[in-house]
């Protein structure tokens, strides 16, 4: 089986709609995708509508959450998606998300940059607005030469001219969500550049509920795969992996000239899968 447990559509900042995003992970000859959009649920039921034969979708969320003031995110699955706590607490968070974008834009135009809001909703269409829609409405603007480059401390980049903070629960309060929503909550790509999360913090969201880690994902190497195996080991926690594809929209590198773009390039061992689906109640399994 090849399972892909971190996909993103244009629900919150990928650029393929929820249908799309199936139909090419079909192509990709997955035969597990989760659908992970940031803070939000909204692209689950267009995603099982064009679910191709073969292929079974996992709803999920990656859900925004702050540790130490710095951005982090953590993957939920197969929660509920009617509970009350864990549904106000991500409305909070995709608000804040909308007064944080329209104040970054006020500091972009205050650099020379003609961008405005109406310009990035255009971009964004119904998903949740979120950096990566500002970064491409900034290249739109001839302010910057692609959209990576948006993501530094001359613009919007944590810390820099243009960045505004925002809303987002402790890591500790999300594992505690999602886990009394009957979800599965995994740790997301806990070593990426900014995103860096310590073996004794993860060790306390064990003990505070969390499930597992992922550790396949394109921003590990080898030697830090090996690391993290072995801590999940210890401390009895899942070992996931996803491709962390936001369709054509890759950060500093062109899509690959297969059309797949990053669906399928990371995937989560079988065992694995069983096991996180082992720790979802069956009412929350594929609702």
């Amino acid at each position: 089986m090849r399972i892909d447990l971190h996909v993103h559509s244009n629900a919150s900042d990928g650029t393929d709609s929820p249908a799309e995003v199936m139909r090419r992970a079909g192509a990709a000859g997955l035969d597990v995708v989760a659908l992970t959009d940031h803070d939000t649920q909204a692209g689950v039921a267009e995603a099982r509508a064009a679910l191709p034969a073969g292929l079974t979708l996992v709803p999920g969320m990656e859900l925004s959450c702050q540790l130490e003031g710095r951005s982090v995110h953590l993957l939920a699955y197969l929660f509920d998606p009617e509970d009350r706590a864990l549904s106000a607490e991500t409305a909070q968070i995709r608000d804040d998300r909308t007064y944080r974008a329209k104040a970054m834009i006020d500091r972009m135009r205050e650099l020379g940059a003609d961008v405005t809001w109406e310009q990035v909703t255009a971009i964004a269409g119904d998903a949740v607005v979120g950096r990566p829609h500002l970064a491409r409405a900034l290249a739109a603007s001839g302010a910057i030469a692609a959209p990576a480059d948006a993501f530094t401390a001359e613009w919007i980049g944590d810390g820099g001219r243009a960045f505004v903070d925002r809303y987002a629960p402790s890591l500790t309060r999300a594992v505690g969500l999602v886990r009394a929503a009957g979800g599965v909550p995994v740790l997301a790509h806990p070593r990426s550049p900014g995103y860096e999360i310590q073996d004794e913090v993860i060790v306390g969201l064990a003990d505070a509920g969390l499930c597992g880690i992922e550790v396949f994902h394109h921003d590990h190497d080898q030697a830090e795969r090996a690391r993290l195996i072995q801590l999940a080991k210890s401390l009895d926690l899942i070992t996931t992996g996803g491709s962390d594809d936001h369709g054509v929209y890759l950060p500093g590198a062109p899509p690959p000239e297969d059309g797949n773009y990053g669906l399928g390039t990371e995937t989560t061992p079988p065992e694995e899968y069983e096991r996180l689906l082992a720790l979802a109640p069956s009412s929350t399994r594929f609702p």
